[in-house]
């Protein structure tokens, strides 16, 4: 027989009632940031401004010279938003309420799903590489030229739509009665069942775990030889400069990630496991679950709106192979002319591979915009 656990009708914690002018304060200081770059014409990190990588973003279908003092229109209004977010609970007229709730869920797809682009995704994926062999020279790229002005505003993007996201959703929630923590009201129905939930929730984890452990077999088998998805001259050069074990690496990364995930529906996932000294049979906090994973959601999303709307992407995909050639390295290429040699350990099976004027992925922020 399966146990519900039953929740409570209001979040002991603060954080929800904290978020609102959180949200305010930190997209109040980009807007100022932004009206500041359209005073001056300096600073505007996207689109034309961004010369390493403005190409799979976007943001470079707006002209600079309006970009800029729409983004801080738009900044400061959601900053407004925000504040208004945060006074005590009372429900708000329908039309009013209907306002605010589209504009802040508008703002914040923007700015977590828009802005950030491939590069984010690029960062988080090859964070344990560039933080363990920084020591020893590897990989053999210039660490000032890839955390730059224009990698920090996308991060700030996606902090501050966040932010706004958790702000607009705790409001609706406090205004509707509802639990702030979980969103269930007294009458919950369909769905937002908690058993309800616990089916279509094994389904989702299912899928959610089989997408990663795919990517990881490919790069299991570049390891072991296999061009499975790419060419053999392709994997001759990956075996050649070593990156066959940078896509390794990520693999296993991603086999532990797929793992972690199936412990959101099983009863090992619930408690700290034994061997964790100090921790052992506590519970695990959800937020620990939610964070990164919503984190990762949102940058492999942000990364597929940007790839999915260059039209490179739909050229190159080749499903008989990868072709050799194309000047570019694939459809996760940065539009920069760097290293050759650091394109390869992220690349999907089927991309098209570039010849020697490729360019990395991991030098997605050669140089700052153009001020």
């Amino acid at each position: 027989m399966t146990t519900i656990t039953s929740f409570r009708p209001r979040t002991a914690s603060r954080w929800p009632d904290r978020l609102a002018p959180l949200a305010a304060g930190w997209l109040g200081l980009w807007g100022v940031l932004a009206l500041v770059a359209t005073l001056t014409g300096a600073g505007y990190p996207f689109g034309a401004n961004d010369r390493n990588g403005g190409e799979v973003n976007l943001l470079r279908l707006v002209p600079v010279d309006l970009a800029s003092p729409l983004f801080a229109g738009v900044l400061l209004t959601a900053a407004v938003t925000a504040l208004a977010m945060s006074r005590p609970a009372a429900r708000s007229p329908g039309p009013l309420r209907a306002l605010l709730a589209g504009y802040g869920w508008a703002v914040a797809f923007v700015l977590a799903v828009v802005v950030p682009d491939v590069r984010v995704l690029i960062i988080l994926g090859y964070a344990p590489i560039l933080i363990l062999g920084a020591p020893f020279g590897w990989p053999p790229v210039d660490y000032s030229d890839i955390f730059n002005w224009a990698l920090f505003a996308r991060f700030a993007a996606l902090a501050g739509g966040l932010l706004l996201a958790g702000a607009v959703l705790a409001w609706q929630r406090r205004t509707a009665g509802a639990c702030v923590g979980c969103g269930r009201g007294d009458t919950a129905r369909g769905w937002s069942t908690q058993a309800a939930a616990a089916r279509w929730g094994r389904w989702a984890v299912g899928i959610a775990a089989a997408i990663p452990l795919t990517y990881a077999l490919t790069r299991f088998a570049w390891a072991a030889g296999i061009p499975l998805g790419i060419s053999r001259e392709f994997l001759t050069e990956m075996q050649d400069t070593g990156l066959v074990w940078a896509g390794f690496g990520l693999g296993a990364f991603a086999t532990v990630g797929a793992i972690l995930t199936l412990g959101l529906v099983q009863r090992w996932g619930e408690r700290f496991p034994r061997w964790m000294l100090g921790l052992a049979g506590r519970r695990v906090p959800v937020k620990l679950a939610v964070v990164p994973a919503t984190l990762v959601a949102l940058a492999v999303t942000a990364a597929s709106l940007g790839l999915l709307s260059q039209p490179e992407f739909w050229q190159e995909i080749d499903l008989a192979g990868p072709r050799r050639g194309s000047g570019r390295c694939g459809v996760w290429r940065s539009a920069r002319p760097p290293t050759r040699t650091t394109c390869a350990a992220v690349e999907p099976a089927g991309a098209a591979v570039g010849d020697e004027g490729g360019a990395g992925v991991l030098a997605d922020a050669r140089a700052p915009p153009r001020m």
